[in-house]
């Protein structure tokens, strides 16, 4: 069963971490796509622009709900089965993200969605 991790982008590159992964629509500020050191850049997965617009408006009251919408994004996304495809045996997934929220980010949702999909 393939092992998902969540990381946040600015910390440091470990061995590990596995397959590298970031989830994020925006490319994170600070690094050339050379110095980030990932495998693929699955922006197609990360929440839609208009979502996150409207969760950054109030992110404490938006939470919940932002969580719940994403969850469907996901679940009507043809880009999810074809990114499960692409970790599906791998031993460790790190998926790797922007946010400086470590209890409230798009990347624990999607973990959570993916060990669901990987284990059905």
């Amino acid at each position: 069963m393939t092992k998902i991790i969540i990381k946040r982008v600015y910390k440091p590159e470990e061995k590990n971490d596995g397959y590298r992964v970031l989830v994020d629509k925006l490319w994170p500020r600070g690094f050339s796509k050379a110095s980030l050191h990932c495998e693929l850049w699955a922006k197609d997965i990360a929440p839609s622009t208009p979502l996150r617009q409207w969760y950054h408006q109030n992110k404490s009251e938006h939470w919940d709900e932002f969580s719940m919408r994403y969850i469907k994004e996901l679940e009507n996304s043809s880009a999810v089965e074809e990114f499960i495809n692409s970790i599906r045996g791998k031993q460790i997934v790190t998926l790797l993200y922007a946010s400086g929220n470590a209890a409230e980010n798009h990347a624990l949702v999607l973990r959570d969605f993916l060990e669901r999909k990987l284990s059905e």
